[in-house]
């Protein structure tokens, strides 16, 4: 697998261009930008084509394919698991970042890291924000925040000048994302674990002005903590679904938080983000941003 572009100098490169990272895109193109993606597959890059960003044939897990990234002026790295792959977790998320980041040119500018709240483990309604200790729970907690370190150390190191920003992100919903609990609501089947736990979320819309606000107003070296500062909790979330698909209120089994692992209950402060990066949120309210979300959807099981 070899890389399809040159090492000519872009305004913007997308190493995992997803959910997240193609509305990203899609937004530096309406700017005038030149903006790169890497993809592991042919049929994928012809769409990237079309839509006028420049396909790199690449797979983060394969660092010969790496060999010839371009330069850019910002990077963002918003790769995400795919368990179809036939790769570990911290293949993806740590062996494949590392491997992007000897890839890339000395002085490439500046590199956008997405991570994930999951990298705090505190579960009794705690407030949490970028100053909170890190003590993850669960195995992607663990290696979300390997991930971060090796972000810190290697941008840091005396060899390299790649600044860098780390954006922990609540659970993305939007369009065809995070409504997969509606066949249970439609059903009426319970839904595992504590209705009154705090749940984190950030609607997909508005974690792409969060980027494009990190990669503007730049303050290298910070690490943000991106949600809607909703205090909601997980009941508010299904009561608000259920309201919006016309169906029976949920019911909760919170008997089961262990074994489903939904014992997370922390509440997420994004001060930082909205005062330092200055990004008005078009969803904070979380019924808003539900009902955009399911009106816009364009799967069978998210209508």
């Amino acid at each position: 697998m070899t890389v399809s572009t040159t090492r000519e100098s872009l305004d913007r490169m997308i190493v995992g261009c997803g959910y997240l990272g193609l509305r990203v895109a899609r937004r530096w193109l309406d700017q005038g930008l030149t903006v790169a993606a890497t993809t592991r597959t042919a049929e994928r890059a012809d769409s990237f084509r079309q839509l006028g960003i420049t396909p790199i044939l690449a797979d983060v897990t394969d660092a010969e394919s790496l060999r010839n990234l371009p330069r850019a002026d910002v990077v963002l790295y918003a790769v995400g698991f795919d368990r179809n792959a036939g790769r570990s977790k911290r293949d993806v998320y740590v062996n494949g970042l590392r491997n992007v980041l000897d890839a890339l040119q000395p002085n490439a500018g500046r590199f956008i890291y997405i991570s994930s709240t999951s990298v705090y483990g505190q579960v009794h309604g705690e407030c949490v924000d970028e100053s909170s200790t890190c003590e993850p729970t669960s195995e992607g907690g663990r290696i979300c925040l390997e991930a971060e370190n090796l972000v810190r150390s290697r941008c840091n190191d005396v060899t390299g000048t790649l600044e860098f920003n780390v954006l922990r992100l609540a659970g993305i919903y939007g369009p065809d994302r995070l409504l997969r609990r509606i066949e249970q609501l439609r059903s009426a089947e319970s839904i595992a674990g504590s209705a009154d736990a705090y749940l984190n979320l950030i609607h997909v819309d508005d974690a792409v002005s969060v980027v494009l606000a990190c990669a503007e107003q730049w303050a290298a070296g910070r690490t943000f903590l991106v949600a809607d500062g909703n205090e909601g909790t997980r009941g508010d979330y299904f009561r608000a679904l259920a309201e919006t698909l016309d169906v029976p209120p949920p019911t909760f089994d919170d008997a089961s938080t262990a074994r489903h692992g939904t014992g997370q209950n922390k509440l997420c402060i994004n001060r930082q983000m909205l005062e330092q990066l200055r990004v008005r949120l078009q969803y904070g309210d979380l019924r808003i941003g539900i009902q955009h979300a399911v009106s816009q959807s364009t799967r069978r099981d998210s209508q």
